[in-house]
């Protein structure tokens, strides 16, 4: 069998390569998980800021960080040094990121309106330090193996990486803020999250080190920023992935937002431990992070029986389902909420995984369409999708909570109880519901995606690559 550029038949991986690329993402969401679940808590009920204020605050400094990603995108693509085009950026900018990400609960002794001017900016510098690292982690995908299922695996150990640091921020951060603060919240996720800074920047290193970039743009690229801009918004799959997963950001950030609120508020759960020393808010998620894990563990089995577009619709269909169903669950039944989440999460957990492996398919086709490669354009243009989900997710979620009357750390009225219970439940199963419809209507099936990977092996020169022959078809 003839070996591609890929590194090793057909454009597979080692096992270590994709471990290396996986614990890219595992770095990223020491924070990114925190800031979805804790962070418009922590603002709230424990550094102070009034919700409407914060929701205001994601909204500006999100809006603003959404337009930095395709200005990142390109820059990638321009970038040239001996490690290629992305890597690079990925032992740049560990450690600014790693710094930032601490300085948000780094908890200097302010009050008032300078608690809201250090957020501003302590929120913004880290976001842009996000979208400095993870624009190019994210193209990196695209360019590790000219084979779609190789990105496709590569994906899936991408999001069981992901998964796997949302699984410990789930289970430990809690319990990790009650410990290092000794009671002190504000002290707690100071330490915690120091902890996490430095786990970051080591992760990152380790990407870095073992991962390679082997598909290169076409010989002779001319590059013209109008012009790539313009290919990108006639590129009709990038614009369909892009509601997709502005919808599916939407519905698992306001969700995910609200959660400490609902069992605080909603459910009334108490702190004391259920189960291997975990309460029942760490237990919830933990288990719902350990199912998103085990979905993403049965792609490989799924996919050789089914196409990843029908199938990732489905099970996006299936995650609105039970996510509508909690609006109906007794305040008192947390085993029928552990059940629901868990098969909500299940579903959900191959849906990202199979949605970001799409990227790597629609710069295939941008580049067999017009013949110009831009991966790291088209990765950062996801991203922006991401990063407007989150603006839209966080200005939801602060001014929801404020027009529902929401007061932290008091008792709240039944219309403000109902509200949280919504914000829960019944809107983000909306959005799921459309980024399953966005899926639908993704054009790129199987068959067309093989064909643009032979055409393309031919162009590069490599016409004995046989794409029929991975194990996804």
């Amino acid at each position: 069998m003839r070996q591609t550029p890929g590194g090793g038949p057909q454009g597979r991986l080692s096992f270590f390569e994709n471990v290396g690329f996986a614990l890219g993402d595992t770095a990223s969401n020491f924070f990114f998980q925190t800031f979805n679940i804790f962070l418009l808590y922590y603002y709230t009920d424990v550094f102070g800021i009034d919700a409407a204020v914060a929701g205001t605050m994601f909204l500006i400094t999100r809006l603003w960080d959404a337009v930095n990603d395709p200005i990142m995108g390109i820059l990638c693509d321009r970038t040239r040094t001996r490690w290629g085009k992305y890597r690079p950026w990925l032992l740049w900018m560990s450690v600014p990121y790693g710094i930032f990400g601490y300085l948000i609960f780094a908890n200097p002794a302010l009050e008032g309106a300078a608690r809201v001017v250090y957020a501003y900016f302590t929120y913004s510098m880290m976001m842009m330090a996000y979208t400095a690292i993870n624009v190019p982690y994210s193209s990196l995908m695209g360019v590790l193996s000219p084979s779609s299922h190789a990105r496709t695996v590569a994906s899936n150990f991408r999001f069981v990486g992901a998964y796997g640091g949302g699984l410990l921020i789930s289970m430990y951060v809690r319990g990790l803020v009650e410990r290092l603060g000794g009671g002190d919240e504000l002290r707690g996720f100071q330490h915690t999250m120091g902890l996490f800074a430095v786990a970051s920047v080591v992760l990152f290193w380790v990407t870095f080190l073992s991962t390679r970039e082997r598909v290169q743009p076409p010989q002779g690229q001319r590059q013209d920023i109008r012009e790539e801009l313009g290919e990108l918004v006639r590129n009709r799959p990038w614009v369909i992935l892009f509601f997709a997963a502005l919808f599916s950001t939407t519905f698992i950030a306001v969700r995910d937002s609200v959660t400490l609120h609902y069992f605080k508020y909603v459910v009334g759960a108490g702190g004391d431990p259920v189960f291997l020393g975990m309460d029942r808010v760490s237990l919830f998620l933990s288990l719902g992070r350990l199912m998103m894990m085990l979905g993403v563990l049965a792609v490989g089995f799924l996919i050789r029986r089914v196409d990843k577009k029908p199938l990732s619709a489905a099970l996006t269909f299936g995650t609105a389902a039970c996510w509508f169903a909690f609006y109906f669950i007794p305040s008192g039944n947390y085993g029928l909420m552990l059940a629901l989440n868990a098969a909500g999460s299940f579903m959900m957990g191959p849906t990202s995984a199979l949605v970001w492996s799409m990227y790597g398919d629609v710069a295939d086709y941008g580049e067999s369409r017009f013949g110009r490669r831009s991966t790291g354009l088209i990765h950062s243009a996801s991203l922006f999708s991401l990063k407007t989900g989150t603006m839209i997710a966080g200005f939801l979620g602060g001014q929801l909570l404020a027009g529902f009357g929401f007061v932290a750390n008091r008792a709240q009225s039944e219309s403000t109880l109902r509200g949280i219970l919504l914000m829960f439940s019944v809107i983000p199963a909306l959005f799921a519901v459309g980024k399953g419809i966005a899926l639908l209507l993704y054009p790129l099936d199987r068959g067309k995606v093989l064909a643009v990977e032979r055409e393309l092996a031919a162009k590069r020169g490599n016409p004995g690559y046989d794409s029929s022959q991975t194990p996804e078809s």
